[in-house]
């Protein structure tokens, strides 16, 4: 159960009809099965009226039951192991589950196109080129995007620094940080708990937090100053990257687009590299 929405129950209970409370007490123990029911199922459930449970998401300022019943089945989704990810797809042929896949993948793109914060994305554009050091983490599953960021932010600026879930320790290649510096927290669920007390170390240490995560529920939208929210719906075990490799694509071309003379200067300079020492492989 997340605690702001305890806290909603814990602040509103002693003033809630008996009713009210009987529904409270379901779902607070039976938050799995609520997200799921219908204001008539879950009336049914606690034994009281529907009408009842659509006065009770009011009472804790929802507009409406739909609202209260997709704040329950995000906070289960982001509770969700890789086992119970994959119990969800059931016994799909493998055709299905390509289109399955696939469609999931693109409403992800797409949803995540309509209802990002814009604004969030230009102060991360912005935040990333006044930085004095750029501190990108991203483990796990989020290793994928936080290289792709790092690698290519590198061709563009001199000051990137990829910190590694290494034997070295996180916090010692965090131990200059500090508040002319950014620090970018790539997690989606399940979050990895080491991006966060990174985050946590920088925040204190005053540098500028920008979290790459997907829910408002995200302990790293929590944390951040700016948090750009994009949607992973997954179809299997396997976290869905595809919207977040597509949020970095668009970050890597807006900042390319801001340091166009630098990045064809450095481009220039590695085109010569790779051609004298032979990194691609060419048609004889």
């Amino acid at each position: 159960m997340a605690a702001d929405f305890a806290e909603k129950i814990d602040r509103s209970f002693a003033k809630m009809s008996k009713g009210q409370k009987a529904i409270a007490l379901y779902i607070m123990q039976h938050y799995d099965k609520a997200a799921f029911m219908t204001a008539g199922a879950l009336g049914s459930a606690a034994g009281v009226s529907e009408s009842t449970v659509v006065r009770f998401a009011d009472s804790l300022d929802y507009r409406g039951y739909p609202e209260l019943q997709k704040e329950l089945q995000e906070m289960l989704r982001i509770r969700l192991t890789g086992t119970q990810r994959m119990e969800l797809t059931g016994e799909l042929s493998s055709t299905k589950l390509f289109d399955k896949v696939l469609k999931t993948d693109a409403e992800n793109i797409r949803a995540t196109l309509h209802h990002m914060d814009k604004q969030a994305f230009q102060s991360t554009v912005d935040a990333l080129l006044h930085a004095k050091r750029i501190y990108i983490m991203g483990i796990r599953s989020a290793e994928i995007i936080a290289h792709t960021l790092s690698y290519y932010l590198d061709f563009i600026l001199d000051n990137v620094r990829h910190v590694t879930d290494t034997s070295n320790g996180m916090m010692e290649q965090l131990i200059h940080i500090n508040a002319r510096d950014v620090f970018v927290g790539i997690s989606f669920p399940r979050y990895s708990k080491r991006t966060v007390d990174a985050m946590t170390f920088a925040k204190k240490h005053g540098a500028r937090c920008i979290g790459i995560t997907d829910s408002s529920f995200s302990p790293l939208a929590e944390l951040a100053d700016i948090k750009m929210e994009i949607r992973c719906d997954t179809a299997s075990f396997a976290d869905s990257l595809v919207a977040p490799l597509s949020v970095t694509n668009a970050l890597i071309a807006a900042i390319s687009q801001e340091k166009k003379q630098e990045l064809s200067r450095n481009l220039k300079e590695m085109e010569s590299i790779w051609n004298q020492n032979q990194f691609y492989a060419a048609k004889k």
